[in-house]
């Protein structure tokens, strides 16, 4: 298991995300398209709800079957594994999308910046101010670095390859259909409500793991405190127990499809910086050889480094 792991964060970190025919990018296409068949906006809320279940299973079942069953074969299993999981995490791209952030900030090139900062976050960012950016920037490489590092490595370790394409999927379609507005609040409920449920347990392991790498007792204290006043059930714990770790303050009002949504601010009152990005990186990176580390424990101590 911890070979598979660690044979995957490596192509990641030399490799990278490709640029071109990244298999995300084809299931987004494809997922837009089953949109088209079953979302119908003359349908009842109820309806709509039903019919997004079924285009989430339909999109869904297919290829976790696929590789499940293909993992059935040792083969596959030995050398296609890391391949799969590679393509499931994201963690040099996340640093490299918040490099770009930094390179635009030291070039005093503040248009530019946001438009970098509006590739990462879902926010609108031409209003933004300097201290927006930092705040986007590390909010994202939070949240993202539960949803795009350590969920899909926590569903590899459940499940195996099956269960990390099962999260990632997933986790794409919720970035897809998970919005509250009138194109998806009921087409695409099943998809965030079930990627609420898979993302759960490896949120606050996430928010655990960034706790004991930072200002511990400060990043508890803002997860007990103040997740529960954030949107979402998963991104709240990951990132006030982030900002306590890095005695930092997060949140505020941003702008989203041109209103206005007061955001409460969170952490602490330490005003953000630049360079609190990379400590955000650093956090991520540190968290990730804490999981890498354990999961060797638990195999040494258990005999094996399959």
């Amino acid at each position: 298991m911890s070979l598979t792991i660690i044979l995957a964060i490596l192509i990641d970190f030399f490799i990278g995300e490709p640029k071109k025919y990244h298999p995300l990018a084809g299931y987004g296409y494809l997922t837009n398209r089953v949109e088209t068949l079953f979302r119908n906006p003359v349908h009842t809320a109820v309806q709509q709800k039903i019919m997004g279940l079924i285009a989430m299973t339909s999109l869904l079942t297919p290829f976790v079957c696929l590789i499940y069953f293909l993992n059935q074969w040792e083969t596959f299993s030995l050398f296609l594994s890391p391949i799969v999981l590679y393509f499931c995490i994201a963690a040099k791209s996340l640093k490299q999308h918040s490099n770009l952030v930094i390179q635009s900030l030291e070039a005093d090139d503040l248009e530019l910046a946001k438009k970098k900062v509006s590739m990462i976050v879902s926010r609108e960012t031409k209003k933004m101010t300097l201290t927006d950016i930092y705040k986007a920037t590390i909010e994202s490489i939070l949240e993202n670095g539960a949803d795009a590092i350590f969920a899909p490595i926590f569903w590899y370790i459940i499940v195996g390859p099956s269960g990390a394409i099962l999260y990632r999927l997933s986790n794409t379609l919720d970035a897809m259909w998970g919005y509250k507005n009138q194109r998806f609040i009921h087409f695409g409920w099943a998809a965030a409500r079930f990627d609420d449920i898979l993302n759960w347990i490896p949120a606050r392991l996430t928010a655990i793991s960034y706790a004991l790498l930072g200002r511990t007792t400060l990043a508890f204290t803002c997860w007990k405190n103040q997740a529960h006043l954030l949107d979402s059930p998963n991104a709240g714990p990951v990132m006030t127990a982030g900002a306590g770790a890095l005695d930092i303050q997060l949140g505020g009002p941003a702008w989203y499809h041109g209103q206005q949504k007061n955001k409460i601010f969170f952490g602490t009152k330490k005003i953000t910086g630049i360079d609190d990005i990379n400590r955000a990186n650093l956090l991520i990176i540190q968290s990730l050889f804490l999981w890498v580390f354990i999961l060797l424990m638990i195999d040494f101590l258990g005999g094996s480094f399959a």
